[in-house]
């Protein structure tokens, strides 16, 4: 078999046949993880024959056109037709915008404003993505600012009186009220994500079902129907002793949490179904306006719970048939069966899509220029709602997740699925701009996990090990366009985690677009130094540290290290060695403290100013710092020895920036960003 024809056929499919690693080193996929992928992916390669047939297939795919295009506002933009075709322009409201014929190149110059057109060439019609050159920026947003500071918090982690042992909407706000006063900008909470009903142990925010509507556990009814209203089902369906337990408890019981929250719903909406007026007649607006994806994502969690009891599983992918396709018969059938529970599925949906509405309202009016910064995860679960509603734009048969790098020689295998770069293409697009409409909705600011997956992502076949996968590359231009073209449409911020193997040139493509990149503290290092306040990029979001490193304290004390000994994670010489080289590390930024003035304080309050001057456009600060806390939200690796995503903070959200000593910490931050503006 030709080694030639079998790269033909990788490069074909998008694969990338060489890179450089995280060390800076050349890498080149092999024949055989070639193939492998490449069956994966649906393109069977173990002979002649069928390489030539999947490159067939790959020829006919291509033919087919884009039903959209994406262009640069006031620039020509080539589209797969003749020259001198003519064309017809219209705009979102059907207006005719512009009428005329392709140039001798086969273009047409692209309309100065921002928006989706239809494009008509005879018979045919295109929808035409017209993008802005950047997104909104923090100057924008923030009247004038370049330097602005808010927090970061992992919803889940909250508290408030009678919460029923979990974070949810109504405490947010309280916080997002309390940080407002002190002066933030904004504040940025982890991914609120769809979840699963019949899976309740799957914890992590960034494995979710969908990323196009909510989890209802995050739900605070008392904001929408009133607190009596709550306190009154909460007798009726017998949970006051089971919600004053899991409030008391210091990690949460999910599934507690889950079963006690999904009887309180199921009482709430059965009251709700009794009234009328304004507030019904909102959520049945809210239903309309929510469409088939509100409506299909509703039956799968029900489908998903009568399917669960009936032995069939969690998964779709093992269904009857009738119940894989979102589009069936039977599954018409089996809505207007179980119709009640479907819209009491919508209900939870309501409950917190206006509960997120009014914390960015409150954020807003108490001076916050962004207000709420979402989280979008970088793949879902591919036994989930969004997989199943979007099987064609999805990606079966492989998994994502990063090839050996600095900080995981063995590389990762996140367990999610991604877009398909062709099913995207040859549906216009949609599930992409659908997932970021759903996710800018109700808030001021988004941060893209691993937004370096936006260029290209790295596929796993399904039971291969993350080093045996390979880069995918993906329509970049498009995706940007369209990127730049939402956050314009929500007036939001657009932030991008670009950690890990970095492709060439993209962090200056990014910040081209407006889209701010990451830095963390802890990795500002070069030669044993930790790099110089003023040396820091302006075009990015710094912080102190990740939901999946240690914070401050923890990393001081080594706390980390601790964990992964006790977890087997490292043997006990590993572990004096990691303790020797923190040693270290805590010693140099003890010194870049003392070469910047701040050395005279703890070393977390130190830090926190060192950032606080860089000229980095945000700053934002994990409350986990904000609170001095020594354990980390999550520890990365197998197993769940350690309680990731389970943390509670002691203290109510509404009291803890008041604190004495975490007040004085958030003041030297907002300074340490004023002296910033004064001599930025």
């Amino acid at each position: 078999m030709s080694d030639a024809q079998l790269e033909r056929l990788a490069t074909r499919a998008g694969l990338k046949i060489e890179w450089i690693d995280a060390d800076n080193r050349a890498q080149r996929l092999t024949p055989e993880v070639q193939r492998s992928v490449l069956e994966a992916l649906g393109f069977p390669a173990r002979s002649p024959e069928q390489i030539l047939q999947s490159l067939e297939v790959l020829q006919q795919r291509s033919a087919v056109p884009s039903a959209l295009i994406t262009a640069e506002r006031g620039k020509p933009v080539s589209i797969s037709a003749p020259a001198g075709t003519a064309y017809r322009l219209l705009d979102e409201d059907g207006a005719d915008h512009r009428h005329g014929h392709l140039d001798e190149h086969g273009r047409l110059q692209a309309p100065d404003r921002s928006g989706y057109y239809s494009l008509h060439l005879g018979d045919h019609e295109i929808l035409l993505a017209v993008a802005p050159p950047r997104c909104p920026s923090v100057q924008q947003l923030c009247t004038g600012k370049h330097r602005a500071w808010g927090l970061a918090t992992q919803l889940y982690s909250l508290r408030r009186e009678h919460d029923g042992g979990i974070g949810d909407i109504a405490a947010l706000q309280d916080l997002a009220r309390s940080a407002a006063r002190h002066g933030a900008d904004a504040l940025a909470i982890s991914p609120v994500h769809a979840m699963f009903p019949a899976a309740r142990h799957i914890y992590s925010p960034y494995s979710p079902s969908s990323r196009l509507l909510f989890n209802e556990l995050y739900a605070a009814p008392g904001l929408l129907l009133g607190d009596e209203t709550v306190r009154q089902a909460i007798a009726a369906t017998g949970l006051d002793q089971e919600w004053g337990r899991l409030e008391r408890l210091p990690l949460i019981d999910w599934l507690g949490v889950a079963h006690a929250r999904d009887r309180l719903l199921g009482q709430l909406y059965r009251q709700f179904q009794q009234s009328d007026g304004e507030l019904h007649e909102d959520f049945l607006a809210f239903r309309a306006q929510g469409g088939a994806e509100l409506l299909q994502h509703c039956c799968f969690q029900v489908l998903q719970l009568r399917r669960a009891e009936s032995g069939d599983g969690m998964d779709w992918r093992f269904w009857p048939h009738s119940y894989r396709n979102a589009a069936s018969a039977e599954l018409g059938h089996f809505m207007i069966d179980e119709e009640q529970a479907i819209s009491q599925q919508a209900f939870g949906q309501w409950l917190i899509a206006r509960g997120l509405q009014q914390v960015q309202r409150t954020a807003q009016d108490g001076g916050m220029g962004i207000g709420l910064i979402a989280d979008l995860a970088v793949g879902v679960d591919p036994s989930g709602s969004q997989a199943w509603m979007r099987q064609s734009e999805l990606l079966g048969g492989v998994s994502i997740g990063c090839p050996p790098d600095t900080l995981n020689r063995s590389g990762q295998d996140w367990g999610l699925c991604a877009f398909s770069p062709d099913g995207l293409r040859r549906q216009g697009f949609r599930a992409f701009i659908e997932m970021l409409r759903a996710n800018l909705r109700y808030v001021g600011g988004l941060r893209i996990d691993h937004i370096l997956g936006l260029r290209r992502l790295w596929l796993i076949p399904t039971g291969a090990p993350p080093e045996a996968g390979a880069y995918l590359d993906y329509p970049f231009d498009d995706l940007l366009r369209l990127l730049c073209l939402e956050a314009e449409r929500a007036n939001a911020l657009i932030i991008g985690e670009d950690l890990g193997t970095v492709p060439e040139g993209m962090r200056e493509m990014l910040s081209a677009r407006g889209i701010l990149g990451t830095r963390v503290l802890l990795f500002e290092q070069q030669h044993g130094h930790f790099i110089a306040p003023r040396q820091w990029p302006a075009d990015v979001l710094a912080t102190t540290t990740t939901h999946d490193l240690p914070t401050l304290e923890g990393w001081r004390q080594g706390r980390d290290i601790d964990w992964r000994e006790r977890l087997g994670q490292r043997s006990s010489a590993a572990s004096t060695d990691d303790r020797g080289g923190r040693e270290r590390e805590t010693a140099a930024l003890q010194r870049a403290l003392n070469e910047h003035g701040v050395g005279g304080h703890s070393l977390l309050d130190g830090a926190i100013e060192f950032l606080g001057t860089t000229p980095a456009q945000l700053v934002l600060l994990p409350m986990e710092d904000v609170m001095a806390c020594v354990e980390q939200p999550n520890l990365p690796g197998p197993g769940d020895a350690h309680p990731n995503w389970r943390r509670r903070f002691a203290r109510p959200a509404r009291d803890m920036l008041d604190a004495p000593e975490v007040s004085a910490r958030l003041e030297r931050l907002r300074r340490a960003r004023d002296r910033g503006r004064e001599h930025g």
